[in-house]
């Protein structure tokens, strides 16, 4: 397992409000594989406020599991700073949103 078979995968889960996958948003900061069965997540949301932080923790935490069985550990680490900014999105995601 390495990384970009991780981001890979957290390319199927959609910020829900805008549809757009999270890696493309640039919500997803880093990704740590520990080792063969640990994977540590650093991400964050759109806003501080976002009231669908857990959820879309939660969905990437499952989304992984499921996907990967072998993995023991998901951690994954909602965070605040940086802040997140436009700039961070893809050309794809921008495209998709019409920015």
């Amino acid at each position: 397992m390495d990384k970009k078979e991780i981001y890979k995968m957290l390319e199927e889960i959609e910020e829900p409000m805008l549809g757009v996958d999270i890696v493309n948003l640039g919500l997803v900061y880093e990704v740590c594989v520990k080792d063969d069965k640990d994977v540590e997540i650093v991400m964050t949301t759109r806003n501080e406020d976002c009231m669908l932080a857990d959820y879309i923790a939660l969905s990437a935490r499952e989304h992984l599991a499921g996907q990967m069985g072998n993995l023991e550990h998901i951690d994954i680490k909602m965070v605040s700073a940086p802040k997140w900014t436009q700039d961070r999105m893809s050309k794809y995601a921008k495209y998709l949103l019409d920015l």
